[in-house]
């Protein structure tokens, strides 16, 4: 499968053999949720904690007798209804991570990323390269390849212009072929991405 390769003027200044292996995989909704979900999940801390009344110091002794005051009887300050109380059902530590396994992990990936191609959201350029950061010169080269949305930049290897130069763009996000994801290209309108980083890519999908 080809597809055309553009500079970064937004011309066409090639074509560029893509892997059907990777990028002509079926569609695999259910896979690419439980994988998205598994990510998601796998970002939280999980170390919220709050006291329950067994853990809130003090509130030993009754606050008045129980019978005789007019009052609603009471055995301790420290119950969750008082303030300073403890905290019904209270949240502590715990481990939300999911496993998953490499295989289905992998499927999920050329899943989205062949979607992405499908659906003319991936665009492939020749290179990516600054000589030095600029906000003003990333925004053009966005401009030029009318990626106006929420778009994810992949290149291979960490270059740290390109890093910086998109750093002040709030809908921009920069990462390398090793690290990109499934989330990423779920979430993600558009994809840009170097021709050495598809090839990265398909190396390491084999």
């Amino acid at each position: 499968m080809q597809t055309k390769v553009l500079n970064i003027k937004g011309e066409e200044v090639g074509k560029i053999t893509l892997s059907d292996e990777v990028f002509k995989a079926p569609y695999n909704e259910s896979l690419i949720h439980q994988i998205v979900v598994a990510y998601l999940a796998n970002q939280r801390q999980g170390t919220k904690s709050t006291l329950t009344r067994t853990e809130v110091r003090g509130g030993g002794r009754k606050p008045w007798k129980q019978k005789g005051t007019g009052n609603a009887r009471q055995g301790s300050i420290r119950a969750p209804q008082w303030i300073k109380g403890g905290v019904v059902f209270a949240p502590k530590p715990r481990d939300f991570s999911k496993k998953i396994n490499k295989q289905m992990k992998k499927g999920a990936f050329v899943s989205a990323l062949s979607t992405a191609l499908a659906e003319k959201c991936l665009v492939i350029v020749d290179e990516l390269e600054f000589k030095a950061p600029k906000t003003k010169e990333m925004a053009q080269i966005l401009n030029n390849l009318k990626l106006d949305k929420r778009v994810t930049i992949v290149t291979n290897g960490v270059n740290e212009n390109v890093v910086l130069s998109a750093a002040n763009l709030p809908l921009v996000n920069v990462t390398t072929a090793d690290m990109l994801n499934t989330y990423e290209l779920v979430v993600s309108d558009k994809v840009l991405i170097t021709k050495d980083a598809v090839k990265a890519i398909e190396e390491a999908c084999k």
